[in-house]
């Protein structure tokens, strides 16, 4: 597709992955609508990239209609969403409480779900469409101390596969990217130490792929890539 026509949801866009991909989608003409769960966040991220913005939790029916219709108004319409907004939960399976594994999947699972289907609603109708679910190396590969979020992850790839047999033929490309460590405040926030940080995935590595993928011809499309640091250690 040509980014001068697209207009873009991306959810979880005020730091890491989605504030880059909005950035860099905007400064090649995109129209971009982003959401976040902080307004002060949303408010920045939307000044910085350009982008209108929007409060919305992913979890919630109610806030993510109120995205699309915000989306629509904003942009006369919607042709890309960009499935983005995630947590990570990381703990061995004895420790990991059912309140820990619940709240991963209704962000990384329950919140694509609803974006999805509103999406696809649009896009059945339109006859096109573009959809980028973010996933993660975690949903190719499980780890000791993932069950949370791999298993969230696992299930995107699901999401993934049934839209994409179900909406191919109504000119919608359902595709997926899967990074592996990216440096972002999900690191930190995960509890995990960062490394040679240097060698590491950056935001905009990701937000590079997404663009890519979304130029190609709207003839064709790349149905999931994997993103690796070259030598990361």
């Amino acid at each position: 597709m040509n980014l001068e026509d697209a207009k873009v949801v991306i959810t979880g866009a005020t730091g890491g992955i989605g504030l880059e991909t909005a950035r860099l989608l905007k400064s090649k003409g995109a129209d971009v609508v982003i959401c976040g769960t902080e307004n002060t966040k949303v408010e920045r991220a939307a000044k910085e990239t350009g982008a209108h913005g929007i409060k919305a939790n992913v979890t919630t029916e109610a806030e993510i209609k109120a995205l699309f219709d915000f989306a629509i108004g904003k942009m006369g319409g919607i042709n890309v969403l960009i499935n983005n907004a995630g947590i990570g939960q990381f703990s061995a399976l004895t420790d990991t409480t059912l309140d820990d594994f619940t709240k991963v999947w209704e962000v990384n699972v329950k919140g694509y779900f609803m974006a999805g289907k509103l999406a696809a609603e649009q896009f059945k109708a339109q006859k096109y469409g573009n959809i980028i679910n973010i996933g993660s190396t975690a949903a190719l590969k499980g780890f000791a101390n993932g069950s949370a979020y791999v298993a969230s992850k696992f299930a995107v790839s699901g999401l993934t596969e049934c839209w994409r047999a179900e909406l191919r033929p109504y000119n919608v490309r359902v595709m997926q990217v899967n990074p592996s460590e990216v440096i972002t405040d999900f690191m930190t926030k995960s509890g995990f130490e960062i490394k040679n940080e240097e060698n590491k995935l950056k935001p905009e590595d990701i937000a590079h792929t997404i663009a890519c993928m979304l130029t190609m011809r709207d003839t064709g499309f790349i149905p999931d890539t994997s993103v690796w640091a070259t030598n990361p250690w």
